[in-house]
């Protein structure tokens, strides 16, 4: 099977592209270092000729709201015609755990803008949302900074591994079309503040982290189901401290 993976040289899209060529799929990482670009057009159709699938985790490159809600209209736009066009079987993108939840946040806005149109399309797709990343906990930490404090909601959080996602993407794009909306997570929820704390412990980051319910996520109060998955997910095996002790071991 030919399947193209749209940001494949990220960090998801590498992982995916080397768990599929792996299982003995033909595999094309699309991305602007390997000369395919979403938003010019550039190497779209040539990637795509003969594709039955095609794996979008492309990222936008700022996340600056209008910027980010251009990159994901335009790219899917461009992509989704240019499947089209190519005959492709199979749509499967990565989206974010409540973005239907948190509208002040622009980055979110622009996912739900981007899954409304692969739902439009004509062409039979996979929605995957995911939660948060592990990888990321150490952004959401710094955003939530207030001079030598760090100030964090006390809302329920379920973070994930990336290789877990990656996983399922994998096995997601093998598959048949869900057309629709499915989740995964990983296998712990944390109040935020909480998870903070033991990712600052765990670097021997002396910062105090205060619990503040009107603390902001990039842009957004948040509740107990703000980021935490719903009913039935796909759940991922790697526990938090687990990967956080690795982390540390690879410096």
């Amino acid at each position: 099977m030919k399947i193209v993976v749209i940001g494949g040289s990220g960090l998801i899209g590498s992982n995916i592209v080397n768990r599929l060529r792996l299982n003995g799929h033909e595999v094309v990482a699309a991305s602007p270092r390997t000369g395919v670009n979403t938003i010019t057009g550039k190497g779209l159709a040539e990637a795509l000729a003969g594709a039955q699938v095609v794996v979008d985790v492309a990222n936008s490159p700022s996340f600056e709201d209008q910027a980010v809600l251009e990159f994901f209209e335009t790219s899917g736009r461009n992509l989704l015609a240019a499947e089209a066009d190519a005959g492709v079987e199979h749509h499967v993108a990565l989206s974010i755990v409540g973005t239907d939840r948190l509208p002040e946040c622009g980055f979110f806005r622009a996912k739900v803008a981007q899954e409304e149109l692969i739902k439009a399309s004509k062409i039979p797709y996979t929605i995957l949302r995911s939660t948060q990343f592990f990888e990321f906990v150490e952004g959401i930490v710094n955003a939530g900074a207030d001079g030598n404090t760090i100030r964090l909601s006390p809302a329920l959080i379920q973070p994930i591994a990336a290789d877990d996602v990656s996983a399922v993407l994998a096995d997601l794009a093998v598959g048949v079309p869900v057309n629709g909306i499915v989740e995964v997570a990983g296998p712990d929820c944390f109040p935020l503040d909480e998870l903070g704390r033991k990712f600052l412990a765990a670097r021997n980051d002396k910062r105090p982290v205060i619990a503040d319910v009107h603390a902001r996520y990039f842009g957004s109060e948040l509740n107990d189901r703000s980021l935490v998955a719903g009913d039935n997910p796909h759940i991922g095996p790697t526990r938090f401290h687990n990967w956080l002790s690795r982390s540390l071991a690879q410096g």
